[in-house]
Parts: C-alpha cells; structure tokens; sequence
C-alpha cells in the first residue's frame, strides 16, 4: 500500500511522497501542497458528475425546432387538401360518396331528391365494369338499391303485419325485374302469383300481354325481359335505386308505392366487345293495395295493383313487342330531334320517356 492515500481512495506513489516530504523540509517553492478540504470537496463532485452514465441512444428526444418543422408539413398538407376541394368539389364528393369502382355504394335512398346526380366523367362502359361512366356505378346491387322503411301498424294491420307486407312488395319488385329468368325472357310466374287473382283488369293483361303484346297490353309495363335473340346481360349485376312507402289505403287496407330504378347493362346476344355494351334503364313507379279480405274480395298473401307507371331509355321505340329492346351502334336511335330525358333524374315524379310509335326520346345519359 502507497504511504498516503488521497480522499477519494487513490494512493500515492512511494516516490511522490518521500518527494513531498523532502520538499517541505527543504522549502522549495515550487514543492506540491496538500490539497485543502475545500478543494477535495469540489475534487470529488465534479469526478461523481463526469461518471454519471450517458443517454442510450435508443432514448433520443427531438428538439423543439423539429416539432415545428412536423406541423409546419402538416399545415402545408392541409392546405393543398383545401386547394383540391375548392377547385374539384364534385370529384371530392363523388370520392367519399362511393363513386369509384369498387368503393362502397350510396347510402339507401329515403326519400324523393331534391335534384339529378351530378354529371360523371365521359367514359365507355366495359365488359369489366359495365356500369362505368354513369352515376349508377356508386348505386347498390339488386334488391340491395331498394329501401324498405321501418314497419308500424297502420290501420287494421300490426306492424308486424306491414312489415310482411312491406316485405312481399319488395319480393314483386325483385321477381319481375331482377329474377335472372325473367330478364332471358321467362313467364314471371312468381311475380304473378303476388298479384290478386280476383282483380280482373290486372287478370286481363296478364292473359294477353305474354302472347299479344299492344299499346294496351304490354308486358313491359311491370316486368323487365329481354328477348335472349337480341340481348343479354353483360355480367350479373343490375344496379338499383329507389325506396318503398306506405300509408293506410282504402277499406282498411295498406298502400305500398314503389318507385325503383333499374339500371341493366346489356350486349348483343351471343356476346360482344366493349362497344356493343348499352345500360337500358327503367324506372318504376307502382301503387299496390294489400286489401282486407273481409272487404275487398282477394286472396291470402296477395296485393291489388292501383296504378303502375314507368320510363325507359334505351329499350327500344315502335310497337309494342313484350320485351326491352336496346340499340346497338346505331340502330334504333332516335335520328330525329324529340324529348330529352335523364333515367337517372329521380327528383321528379316518373314520366313516360320513350313513348310508342315512331317517336323516340333522347337519353341525355346512359
């Protein structure tokens, strides 16, 4: 062991010490002095501070200046957010709205618009998405499009009552304008056995319309076929929009109004390329009575229709013949002009777009 020993526990050399004390004796003027208590205080703070352990590097906190220059980015994006929606509100809207492929579609419609869907950019439909282009392409697919309320009793008839027959319309609407059979041009058999047998006007269509189409009685009034000759589907989907309502009808029983567009996407019969695809769109407008059987002769599960209404584009003009017939190319388009219609246009009440004979109504759209 050293002969001194320094306060922090370090020793001196035999050297240095025997030096220490020859110098003191002898008085040298440069001879080292013991260190005083005051100085062996501040000696052993500053070595106990350069010993603390640095900061790992994984414990590295930002400076403020960099905080800064992250809002100052965010800023930055934010304001060109609001140049994009300033200068193309429309694409904006259509963006969260569902209108691109593949995004979800619109929510149910609940009530009547107050006006036409905005105009989409001009683009051809294709075997891939063939609703492209058209404001149908954000809308639901099949019965999917067609709102049906919340039920209540209404009348006679309980909720639970309403909301069956709420129900069985919605099923009236899918069997005569959905059902894959009845757009080959099937007999709609299962839309038929929900109509009142006993309601003989309706009776009398349905006896002459599938073989005798005419002005008077024409198939196309409440179903939706293609002759499978001319046209078929281009691909499974039909697009649709529209809602249900209902109120208390006469002698008791409930009224159900439909009013349902349907878009159909079709090409010539044996296929075809992109530029042979056409949207026949028709639009529904139907009020049915669910009777009170004690009132109004009729038979169990069935409704009376009170009116029927509807408009099509692109489904042919001339005489009646039982089916939609859509153009391809040139053929059948109106050459001359006449009536501008827009089938996606549901803020008003349905008008009859392509009337019979010769005449012919302009699509603005498809």
């Amino acid at each position: 062991m050293g002969a001194g020993t320094e306060p922090d526990g370090s020793s001196r050399s035999d050297e240095e010490w025997e030096r220490f004390l020859r110098e003191s004796v002898a008085g040298t003027a440069d001879a080292p002095k013991e260190p005083s208590a005051r100085a062996r205080a501040v000696t052993r703070r500053l070595r106990s501070e350069s010993a603390a352990a640095p900061a790992g590097w994984r414990t590295y906190t930002p400076s403020r200046p960099k905080r800064r220059k992250g809002w100052y980015a965010a800023g930055l994006l934010l304001s060109l957010a609001l140049l994009v929606v300033a200068l193309a509100p429309d694409r904006v809207v259509d963006l969260f709205a569902g209108g691109g492929s593949g995004s979800a579609p619109l929510a149910g419609e609940t009530a009547r618009p107050t006006q036409a869907p905005p105009a989409a950019a001009a683009e051809r439909p294709t075997r891939d998405e063939p609703f492209r282009g058209s404001p149908a392409e954000s809308w639901a697919s099949g019965e999917a499009g067609i709102t049906v309320p919340e039920a209540a009793a209404v009348g006679r008839m309980s909720a639970a009552e309403v909301e069956r027959a709420l129900a069985r319309s919605r099923d009236f609407l899918v069997a005569s304008n959905l059902d894959p059979g009845v757009l080959r041009g099937e007999r709609p058999e299962k839309a038929i056995a929900l109509i009142n047998p006993h309601q003989k006007d309706a009776q009398r269509l349905l006896a002459t319309a599938f073989s005798s189409p005419s002005e008077k009685n024409d198939p196309l009034f409440l179903f939706s076929r293609f002759r499978p000759s001319h046209a078929q589907l281009a691909g499974d989907v039909v697009k649709t929009r529209g809602r249900l309502t209902y109120q208390e009808g006469e002698y008791g029983g409930l009224q159900v109004t439909a009013d349902v567009t349907f878009v159909y996407p079709v090409t010539r019969a044996g296929g075809g390329g992109d530029d042979d695809i056409v949207r026949t769109i028709v639009r529904r407008e139907l009020v049915l009575s669910w009777d009170d059987p004690d009132k109004v002769l009729s038979a169990p599960g069935t409704f009376s229709i009170v009116s029927y209404n509807y408009d099509m584009t692109n489904g042919g003009c001339g005489a009646p013949t039982g089916y939609l017939t859509p153009p391809f190319g040139t053929d059948g388009q109106p050459t001359e002009p006449g009536t501008e219609v827009d089938p996606y246009d549901r803020s008003g009440p349905v008008v009859r777009g392509e009337s019979s004979g010769d005449a012919c109504a302009r699509a603005t759209r498809s």
